[in-house]
């Protein structure tokens, strides 16, 4: 059997998929095809990106209409409901899901300079630097890693914050000047993740791909992606989230903030490992009666 895999044209993603591609080669024959989607559209033009599903919807419609029969991504840019007719069939192990800091002079986080420009088109990420460094200029910055890397370096911004995965995968890891501790930057929902998505009917497909199916990855997401659900938060909502699975147990630690990064509120659960949804559930109904919802409120306007 081929597998055709589906997945965006991005220098990331396509080392994303060639890593896919690898592990399953044992497996069966494999082919890549690559998508241009309607967020890679709107990043060349530097238009806001707002609502997920826009790094993933061409690569869902070919696998509907059996033009694909994987989609590869990263498992931040699902959607929270997956579309009809799709599975998540395999979570990989995941990277390193903390978020890095890097910079032209090569300091870090606390030794910028008062006023540095720092890039970064996340909210969840300006939310947080801005509540451990209210002094810092927070830049919107787009495109790619290398686009961004190069721009850094011409002098747009004094730094940027990247997702460590990601430069992982593309072998940069020395342009890291500090791993951001969760304690300052917690990660987005999904973050070093993968997502293996097949047709609900194909069969012969999920099995094949479930051979790349990490247990402990894959309840660690679900648990995430409950707890992304249970807040109705999108994209532009300054939320994180990162669970940790340790044998039968599982911990959620997750944040919501305000856009400006003065207000927050942090929650932490602790759940079965075979339940991860419930324990996202609970995290998220949490941060409810704390008040989340009105930041999320707040950041959609």
């Amino acid at each position: 059997m081929t597998l055709r895999l589906g997945a965006r044209g991005s220098t990331l993603s396509l080392a994303q998929t060639e890593q896919v591609a690898r592990l399953l080669a044992p497996f069966a024959e494999v082919e890549i095809r690559t998508f241009r989607t309607t967020g890679d559209r709107l990043s060349r033009l530097g238009a806001e990106i707002s609502g997920k599903g826009v790094f993933t919807k061409e690569i869902d419609e070919a696998l509907l209409e059996g033009r694909v029969d994987v989609g590869v991504h990263s498992l931040k840019d699902l959607p929270s409901a997956i579309p009809q007719g799709l599975a998540l069939a395999a979570v990989p192990a995941r990277e390193d899901a903390r978020d890095v800091l890097l910079s032209r002079s090569g300091s870090t986080l606390a030794r910028l300079p008062a006023g540095a420009r720092v890039g970064t088109g996340s909210p969840r990420r300006r939310a947080q630097l801005l509540a451990a460094r209210p002094d810092l200029e927070i830049l919107e910055a787009r495109g790619n890693v290398d686009t961004r890397i190069r721009r850094m370096r011409e002098g747009r911004w004094d730094a940027i914050v990247l997702a460590r995965a990601g430069l992982a995968r593309l072998g940069r890891l020395e342009d890291i000047c500090e791993v951001l501790p969760e304690e300052v930057m917690l990660p987005a929902i999904g973050q070093g993740a993968l997502a293996l998505v097949v047709r609900r009917e194909d069969g012969r497909a999920a099995e094949i791909v479930r051979r790349l199916d990490d247990p402990a990855s894959h309840r660690a997401v679900l648990a995430e992606r409950a707890l992304l659900t249970c807040l109705e938060a999108g994209c532009r909502a300054p939320l994180a989230g990162h669970a940790r699975v340790r044998g039968e147990e599982a911990v959620l630690r997750a944040a919501v903030f305000s856009p400006d990064g003065d207000r927050l509120l942090r929650e932490e659960g602790l759940g079965r490992a075979e339940d991860p949804e419930r324990l996202g559930r609970q995290v998220g109904e949490k941060l409810l009666a704390r008040g989340a919802a009105g930041l999320i409120a707040e950041a959609r306007a």
